[in-house]
């Protein structure tokens, strides 16, 4: 089985993952979808082989013991990979997923032009979150780039693995790996503080432990980045409290309140030929609105209804207002954006125009006609 010839058709066919398993054809994530390609189904052997090919001995070793892995690789002249490797029904069986060498800029990747503001903020804690293959750690990766490319200051990345490579530009990105370079996000977190960090990146946020050091780097006067696997912002706020016991809630509040800066959520939908996905994306800015509806539990189910209303002011933006420009901007059809959305037969009828008496939180979005980048600039 030539594993790299595999590999250079899935990036020349733009997949962003790779499937392998005993006794099925290679399978490729295009644009969401799994496709087929047009190989022989790979042996028990073949996997084995591939397996010795990629693996260093150490890995191996991990791999053996623990019948599991995670890791990022390059293959020369072809990509950067994150990997996985798993026994299922008692063979090995892989993903594979596309990591771009070049970092897209927020421009590029469509996002809204107010994630650029987020990434020069000073302090705080900024949150990605979304699904699996939602693009978190792209777009993470963009906002570390900004930061690299117009700041001075030193960026401690924590990682598992480490996906794309950051080269010093005005900043010093030093990049740590779990495994290889720390034995575990918590002991890599108990000792960043003392490692003179301005930016502290987290690649993911999994317990209480990691949660509270990292709202604490925050309180600190820290820029805390990590991603989450909530599906938007006001669940994001609820996840982040159950980390914790009962009796601790309060006070997780008022620290979350106190040190949050912004939470961007994302869904990527494809365009109706299926060719390109686009990112509809939640944005939560830390108004002083929101800090408290973060501190009083009775309020905090009001946050969806407060981004609505910050589209003008804030440049903040809910899961449908960001749907709702893609659909009018012709980039997917009224089905998909329908099918995404929170709310379909709300987004149903906002399509057609009709909306309920009481409800005004789109009238200023829809009818806005100030420029994002003034107010941007109020920000």
């Amino acid at each position: 089985m030539d594993i790299k010839k595999i590999l250079k058709e899935m990036i020349t066919r733009g997949s962003s993952d790779l499937h392998l398993k005993v006794a099925t054809p290679p399978v490729m994530r295009i644009n969401g979808t799994l496709v087929q390609a047009d190989y022989d189904p790979p042996s028990v052997q073949d996997m084995v082989s591939v397996a010795q090919q990629i693996l260093t001995p150490a890995q191996r070793e991990i791999f053996e013991n623990t019948r599991e892995i995670d890791f990022a690789f390059g293959v020369p002249g072809v990509a950067r990979f994150r990997a996985n490797f798993y026994v299922q029904r008692g063979s090995v069986a892989m993903v594979f997923r596309h990591v771009p060498v070049e970092i897209k800029s927020t421009e590029d990747l469509g996002l809204p032009p107010v994630v650029k503001t987020m990434a020069m903020k000073p302090r705080g804690l900024i949150l990605v979150t979304g699904t699996v293959g939602s693009g978190k750690s792209t777009t993470l990766a963009s906002i570390v780039d900004i930061i690299n490319r117009d700041s001075a200051r030193h960026v401690i990345t924590i990682e598992d693995p480490i996906e794309f490579l950051h080269r010093d530009r005005k900043s010093i990105v030093s990049q740590r790996e779990i495994g290889c370079d720390t034995s575990s996000y918590a002991d890599a977190l108990k000792h960043v503080l003392r490692q003179d960090p301005d930016v502290i990146l987290i690649g993911e946020i999994r317990d209480a432990e990691s949660m509270k050091i990292a709202l604490t780097a925050a309180d600190t006067g820290h820029l805390v980045l990590s991603t989450m696997h909530t599906i938007d912002a006001t669940q994001t706020i609820s996840r982040i409290i159950s980390f914790f016991p009962p009796h601790q809630h309060q006070e997780i509040r008022f620290l979350l309140a106190s040190t949050l800066q912004s939470v961007v959520s994302q869904r990527l939908v494809a365009d109706a030929n299926g060719l390109n996905r686009f990112p509809a994306t939640e944005i939560l800015i830390a108004t002083s609105t929101i800090r408290e509806y973060i501190r009083e539990p009775e309020k905090t189910v009001m946050i969806r209804q407060a981004i609505q209303e910050g589209f003008v002011q804030y440049q903040m933006q809910t899961f449908d207002q960001s749907l709702m420009q893609l659909y009018k901007e012709n980039k997917i059809t009224l089905e998909d954006a329908t099918h995404a959305s929170s709310n379909p037969h709300e987004f149903a009828l906002r399509v057609k125009g009709i909306q309920a008496s009481s409800d005004t939180t789109w009238e200023r979005f829809e009818d806005s006609t100030e420029s994002p980048d003034k107010v941007i600039n109020r920000i």
